[in-house]
């Protein structure tokens, strides 16, 4: 299990090449990555997001647990950024090992609905100079609700 919590932009294709290195046992490798979305106005300037750093890393590390517990997974991955992020940058990356693929795919959107409605990060969007918290929505809670 790794879980990174970093400013510094991440090499996707190198986090999944090491993940997946010699685990011939396992069947399966799903990935996901979070990218800034510009919002529905095209005007976003960035995306600011603030964490508690021992706070973030605990409260990781027992949803990747929980995954793991709740699946038969032969890894977990969590990279999560923060800092000030500009539209089209990675926020995120999620990735899962498991002998089969339906293990993988559903620990993946598990930690994936987490990361987006529970685990203790903050985003604020600034636009045209101004900036605003981003609140909690419904579906992400729906989501979540689902496991």
């Amino acid at each position: 299990m790794k879980i990174v919590v970093q400013e510094a932009p991440f090499d996707f294709a190198a986090e999944v090449e090491e993940f997946g290195q010699g685990r011939a046992d396992m069947g399966a490798i799903v990935t996901f990555t979070g990218v800034v979305r510009d919002n529905d106005a095209g005007d976003l300037d960035a995306m600011e997001i603030e964490h508690y750093p021992g706070m973030t890393q605990k409260a990781l590390e027992k949803i990747a647990a929980d995954a793991s517990a709740r699946w038969d997974l032969g890894d977990v991955l969590i990279i999560h950024r923060y800092g000030r992020l500009e539209p089209g940058e990675k926020i995120m990356m999620v990735a899962t090992s498991s002998p089969h693929r339906k293990d993988a795919f559903e620990a993946a959107d598990f930690l994936m609905d987490y990361l987006k409605s529970r685990a203790p990060f903050w985003k604020k969007e600034h636009t045209g100079g101004d900036a605003s918290w981003v609140d909690a929505k419904e579906s992400d809670e729906d989501a979540l609700n689902r496991w």
